[in-house]
């Protein structure tokens, strides 16, 4: 009678994959605290501006250096709350950036159903030269921009600085929307079609509403960048009227002798409220990705 061999995993001890498991228990925890630990080095980062800012605007001391005021008051609210400091500013972001970001979300979505949908030599190219547009500093084309504004009588135009905003994000637009309409199935809009659905009915009730995360991201992303920015009003813009509150920031600060860092952390904070309820108001929207499970049923 043959006698068997014993085999390779009988010869090795148990305590050998004992000792495996927890070595490798034990280099998790390693990498996780080290993940972790840096995490928070990046969070104290953020967060100590945040709260200098913080308390720098109910402080009654005018200091650059972060420490807990001696009293707490809102008279720094109070002398930056009147129209010519920040009411007709936030008006002036408000309009601008609106429009620019509608403008810029609806020609992204135009612009991005063909390049998702339709085949062309022209096609890749046409990407190439989009993302190639998403890389180029604003600064770069600021003075041809400023010249042709110059011989079209658009500078000081509220009008034409919108429209430029909404040409400049429109690149990073249309890229992104182009990748989320790639997640949207052809099959949906081809049963659409057979039941007698033009291409307007396709895109306004099967494309758009699959397409809400997507374009909730590009307006978040679009808005924030605009209401952000300072170059382009800086340059394009000239009556102080007409100026947003990224401008009026540096001309407040001009303005004075001492640097009230109090009256400018409170304006800071008020500055940041619309961006702040726009993310709010749309985060809700982000969650749900495409709910596709129950449409390509059956």
């Amino acid at each position: 009678m043959a006698v068997l061999a014993p085999s390779r995993a009988a010869s090795v001890p148990p305590t050998t994959g004992t000792a495996r498991r927890t070595s490798h228990r034990r280099r998790s925890l390693v990498g996780r605290i080290a993940v972790n630990a840096v995490l928070l080095v990046v969070s104290v980062t953020y967060v100590l501006p945040l709260l200098w800012m913080l308390l720098a605007s109910v402080s009654n001391t005018n200091t650059f250096r972060l420490t807990w005021p001696s009293s707490l008051t809102f008279g720094n609210f109070d002398a930056v709350l009147n129209a010519d400091t920040t009411y007709r500013p936030l008006l002036n972001s408000l309009l601008l950036c609106g429009f620019a970001t509608l403008v810029t979300v609806t020609a992204s979505f135009l612009a991005a159903y063909p390049l998702s949908r339709y085949r062309s030599r022209l096609r890749r190219p046409f990407l190439y030269t989009v993302l190639f547009s998403t890389g180029l500093p604003i600064t770069a084309v600021m003075i041809p921009v400023y010249s042709m504004f110059v011989q079209v009588n658009l500078i000081d135009s509220v009008p034409g600085t919108t429209l430029f905003l909404a040409a400049s994000a429109l690149p990073f637009g249309i890229w992104l929307m182009k990748n989320f309409m790639d997640g949207v199935p052809m099959v949906l809009e081809e049963a659409a079609r057979i039941d007698g659905a033009n291409t307007a009915h396709v895109l306004w009730r099967v494309v758009l509403p699959l397409m809400r995360p997507g374009v909730t991201v590009v307006t978040i992303f679009t808005f924030i960048g605009m209401w952000g920015n300072f170059f382009v009003p800086f340059i394009l813009l000239l009556s102080p009227e007409k100026l947003p509150a990224s401008v009026s920031v540096f001309t407040f600060l001009s303005a004075r002798d001492q640097t009230q860092y109090g009256q400018l952390s409170a304006f800071s904070l008020l500055y940041s409220l619309p961006v702040v309820m726009l993310y709010v108001l749309l985060a809700r929207k982000l969650g749900g990705g495409f709910a596709l499970g129950g449409a390509l049923k059956g």
